[in-house]
Order: C-alpha cells, then sequence, then structure tokens
C-alpha cells in the first residue's frame, strides 16, 4: 500500500523546511501572523496571477530568500459560505494533492480571521490522510534506471502549526478513528473477489475484536438452523460458503436498546443465472459497498470510543454460476416465513438483506435499523453518482439522514414508499417476487420487498449503489472506493444517538 504521510501537530512557530501551506482569505489576505516578507512575496505573485482567495484554488511559489522553507502553497478559503465539516476535508486535501511529492510539509493553521478551531485543524489532518490514499498493495515497484527496485516511497512528514495543540491532538484523535473507518471500507471495496471471498471477509471482520468489537459469525450450518433461505439460495451457486457476521459495539448505557446497521457483502455478483453483461462485469467485486460501510462505520465508532450501543451485521455472499445455482422461478422461503418467488436471480442482494434486516430486528429489538446497499442500477439512472437514494418508514430517521449528509457531504435524497408501489412485488405463485414489474421504480420497488422484513422497526434503506465505487473524485478521494456511508452514519450517530 501506499505510504501514508505522518501527521503531527506542533506550536505556531515558523520553522521547518519543505514546503509551507498557508491559508488565504478574500483579496489573498493571509494571516497577520505570517512574517512581512512571505506576505510580500504572497501578495506580488497573487497580483500577477490574479489569486483572489477563491475556497480551494491554489497559489504555488518559490519561498523568499531568507526563508528556511523552499515553497509556499497559498491555499484559497473564501466561500460563498462558512466553511464546515467537508470544507476542511477539501482543504486538507488540496494541499495533499500539491505536495505529495515532498518530503516535509508544515500547514499553518492561522488564516486572515485568525487561528483555527481545533475541530477545524484536525478536518484537515483528517482530508491530508485520505487524499493520500491510493491502493497500490498490488502493483510492482518500477525499477530505476540501474535496474534496482526503486524504494523512495517515503512518508511525507506534515505538521500543523496550530494555536492549540493539544485540544488540537484530541480533536484528531476522534478524526483519525474516522479516518481509519473509511480506509477499511475503501480496502475492502477495491480488493479482488479471489482475494476477499465471504470466509476470508468474516475472517478480516473478526480482526474488529482488537477494537473492543465483539464479533459473531454464522456459517451455514447455523443459518440453515435459522432458516434464512433467502440468502443462503444466493450462495448456493457458489463454492464459497456464505457467512453472516455480527458486531457489536457496546458503548452506551448497560441495557439501553441498540441502534443498528445492516449491510449487503456480495463480494462478487455475475448476475447468477440471469447472468450481467460482460462489460463493466468486473466492478462487481464492489457489490459489497454497503457492508464495507457497516464494517468501517463499526470501526469507526468502536476507535473513537463512542457512548452508544450498536449492532452492525452483514450478509457475506459470492453469487455465481453452476449447476447448483438458483434459477429464476425457483420459490425461497426467508427466515420471516415469507414465501419468494425468484424472478430474476441478479436482484440477489434484497434476498441478502432480507434474512439480515429480520434476523436483527428479532434478536436486537433494536431503536432503528439502517440499511446500505449497492442494490440497483436504478437508482444511478434518478440520482447520478452525487447522491445516494433514501428510503425510509420513518420521517425523524430520514430528516436527520439528510441533515447529516448535508454535513458531510455524502449525501442522500429520499425518494417513497407506498402501496401502490407495493403492488408491484406481489407474487404470483408465492407471497412476493423479487422484482417489479417492468423496469419502472426498478430503485423503490427494492425497497418496498425490503420493507416486508423489518416489521414496526423504525427502518432507512440507503442505495449506495452510484456512490460507494466509481463516483466522481473529490478533494479528498481519489479513490474508486469512496467508502461512502462510513462518515454519514457517524455523524448521525453522534448528533442524536450519543449518551451526553
Amino acid at each position: 500500500m501506499s505510504i501514508r504521510p505522518s501527521v503531527h501537530f506542533a506550536t505556531m512557530e515558523l520553522t521547518g523546511k519543505g514546503v509551507l501551506a498557508l491559508f488565504a482569505g478574500e483579496g489573498a489576505a493571509l494571516s497577520a501572523s505570517v512574517p512581512a516578507a512571505i506576505a510580500e512575496t504572497v501578495a506580488r505573485a497573487a497580483a500577477s496571477q490574479k489569486f483572489t482567495g477563491k475556497r480551494l484554488s491554489t497559489l504555488d511559489i518559490v519561498a523568499p530568500a531568507g526563508v528556511a522553507f523552499e515553497r509556499l502553497l497559498v491555499v484559497g478559503t473564501k466561500g460563498d459560505t462558512a466553511a464546515g465539516e467537508e470544507d476542511w476535508l477539501k482543504l486538507g486535501g488540496t494541499v495533499a494533492s500539491k505536495t505529495k511529492k515532498a518530503e516535509a510539509v508544515t500547514i499553518w493553521c492561522d488564516g486572515s480571521d485568525g487561528a483555527l478551531p481545533p475541530e477545524a485543524a484536525a478536518g484537515i489532518a483528517a482530508g491530508v490522510l485520505l487524499r493520500a490514499y491510493d491502493f497500490d498493495r498490488y502493483k510492482s515497484k518500477k525499477p530505476k534506471k540501474n535496474g534496482e527496485e526503486d524504494d523512495a516511497d517515503v512518508a511525507t512528514a506534515v505538521t500543523l502549526a496550530v494555536g492549540d495543540v493539544a485540544a488540537t491532538s484530541a480533536a484528531f484523535e476522534i478524526e483519525a478513528a474516522i479516518v481509519e473507518g473509511v480506509i477499511l471500507a475503501r480496502d475492502l471495496v477495491n480488493e479482488p473477489a479471489n482475494v476477499l471471498g465471504p470466509v476470508e471477509y468474516a475472517e478480516q471482520i473478526k480482526g474488529l475484536a482488537a477494537q473492543g468489537i465483539d464479533v459473531e459469525i454464522l456459517g451455514e450450518a447455523e443459518m440453515t438452523k435459522l432458516k434464512m433461505f433467502a440468502l443462503l439460495g444466493v450462495a448456493q451457486g457458489s463454492e464459497r460458503g456464505a457467512r453472516l457476521a455480527v458486531m457489536r459495539w457496546w458503548g452506551g448505557p448497560e441495557g439501553e436498546a441498540p441502534i443498528a446497521f445492516v449491510g449487503k457483502g456480495v463480494v462478487f455478483d455475475t448476475g447468477g443465472i440471469s447472468i450481467k453483461p460482460a462489460g463493466g462485469m468486473e466492478d462487481m467485486k464492489g457489490d459489497m459497498g454497503g457492508s464495507a460501510a457497516v464494517v468501517g462505520l463499526m470501526r469507526a465508532l468502536a476507535g473513537r470510543k463512542a457512548k452508544v450501543n450498536v449492532i452492525g451485521i452483514v450478509g457475506l455472499v459470492e453469487n455465481a454460476v453452476d449447476g447448483k445455482a438458483q434459477r429464476p422461478g425457483d420459490i425461497v422461503t426467508a427466515m420471516s416465513g415469507t414465501t419468494i418467488e425468484v424472478i430474476n436471480t441478479d436482484a440477489e442482494g434484497r434476498l441478502v438483506l432480507a434474512d439480515a434486516l429480520w434476523y436483527c430486528q428479532d434478536r436486537f429489538q433494536p431503536k432503528f435499523m439502517i440499511d446500505l446497499a449497492t442494490l440497483t442500477g436504478a437508482v444511478i439512472v434518478a440520482l447520478g453518482n452525487h447522491q445516494a437514494g433514501l428510503f425510509s418508514n420513518n420521517d425523524e430517521l430520514s430528516e436527520r439522514l439528510h441533515a447529516a449528509g448535508k454535513v458531510t457531504g455524502e449525501k442522500v435524497w429520499r425518494l417513497p414508499l407506498g402501496p401502490e408501489y407495493d403492488k408491484l412485488i406481489e407474487g404470483k405463485f408465492a407471497d412476493i417476487k423479487n422484482v417489479g414489474s417492468g423496469r419502472a421504480a426498478g430503485s423503490i420497488t427494492a425497497a418496498q420487498f425490503l420493507q416486508r422484513f423489518v416489521n414496526d422497526v423504525p427502518w432507512a434503506h440507503l442505495d449506495i449503489a452510484g456512490t460507494a465505487m466509481g463516483s466522481p473524485a473529490n478533494e479528498y478521494n481519489q479513490s474508486w472506493a469512496s467508502g461512502f456511508g462510513v462518515r454519514l452514519l457517524n455523524r448521525l450517530v453522534e448528533t442524536h444517538y450519543e449518551a451526553k
């Protein structure tokens, strides 16, 4: 893997080497704490290059004589609205993108309006780490001209000069835990399916025990005993056995009902007998993006010692094709007792989630459940790659998710549910069928299917097919796998559900 930058915090003293990153406000104004020689150099360069301090614009210049640094990187902060949580990530990511080959970088966390708050500086540091992520573990090192292996990768030493080192360090401990969760989610989605099968995935999840998370893995025998035949039906065409991973973080008051997150973990999706087109099928290694978000979230919550009781459940299967594979027209019985006519074996994720959701509400009686899944291509048609589809039976939960998305930049848009859509999944030979009638409202009928397995528990479904993988790159993410959902749900939990 690429080498992460090392992050340190120090008092505001202009000592160091390499690159000095400065933040400029309207009119390219710098902090009053910046020495006159540097300020004058920046002012001249800004005037000649028409740099006005627009947010995330940059000015890269040679440091003046007598300054220890070699380069000055000026990043604009002027915007139409006050900077928020995602803006700090973007500022850090912008600095990282312009200094990735530097040996040392000092970020002067003081702007034209004064020293940045500790949370802002910590967010900038998090943005540096997230932007530096690169899934390159399977790439060979390029040889030098003399034929030797290139071993020049050295971690960039990033120092943030801040007003309050102790407070910023404390804030960064929280941010660092969230970063670890996002990076874990990205790693899981980026891994090829020949490396990350259901069994291997379950083994990785067991590693969360080191964070204080209680992990329980159910195999096919246990799921058969529980009559999870919707989930097991998806897995029967693969030689790789299914698993259900149950994670528990108990950081809240003893005896308080947990909140719950459930993820679709289809490690590879051929489409089954209703096979997908060959073009782009390699991307189906990411069809477990919902489960990756749940695993990453649990890592983040445990890492920052969240004061809340949380259940995370992920169903891990491979949807493959062989003589034992599920057929269109087959009828399976879910754990709930609902019979399901399988019309399309490529609508498999909802079958996995049906049993996982029912198991979750039946065993744990949570305050609410949120499931995440790369469920439908239809949601990309509706919303593109910038927002996830949100479906829910609870207005308060929906409003809180929407608000959390606006703060974190992991946005969601609510789409409707209703009895008129529910009729579209009524089965001809069974209680329900796993797809609607025709192509219309594909994301909605998928959500209607899931709603059949939540009972009366407040519930939300996030269709992240357009945002978990292949989504547009931004200042703090250049990876095919985005880790979408970790920061969104962490913000939801922190704002509304943690013990104060």
